[in-house]
């Protein structure tokens, strides 16, 4: 999508502090972290949200979170939180699937 700034970080026209980038996978740190470690890992493929999601998705995400495993492990985090919205009403602003990984504080539930 031409418009998704998440698509312009994955073809490199907005610069961004990238922990991990392969073929199907993106991550890099969020400009307004919530924690003291904030990573967005977003799929290469532009998908909107997660209700846009089927059954051909299932490698990718699965791909997505051994990555957010790997990632926290390379932080240090021992503890970790993954959040994604789905949707404006729940908090999603930027409408390409994305993945929170939060991290270095402890949190309570439920979220602020």
């Amino acid at each position: 999508m031409d418009n998704c700034i998440f698509c312009k970080i994955v073809r490199g026209d907005i610069p961004a502090k990238i922990v991990y980038r392969d073929e199907t996978v993106v991550a890099f740190h969020d400009i307004s972290p919530a924690a003291p470690i904030h990573v967005l890992f977003i799929p290469v493929e532009h998908i909107v949200k997660l209700s846009e999601l089927s059954i051909d998705h299932a490698n990718l995400i699965g791909e997505i979170h051994v990555r957010i495993a790997k990632v926290a492990a390379e932080l240090g985090l021992q503890d970790y939180r993954v959040v994604s919205n789905c949707g404006e009403s729940v908090g999603q602003s930027v409408f390409h699937i994305h993945f929170h990984l939060l991290g270095g504080r402890k949190m309570g539930w439920p979220p602020g």
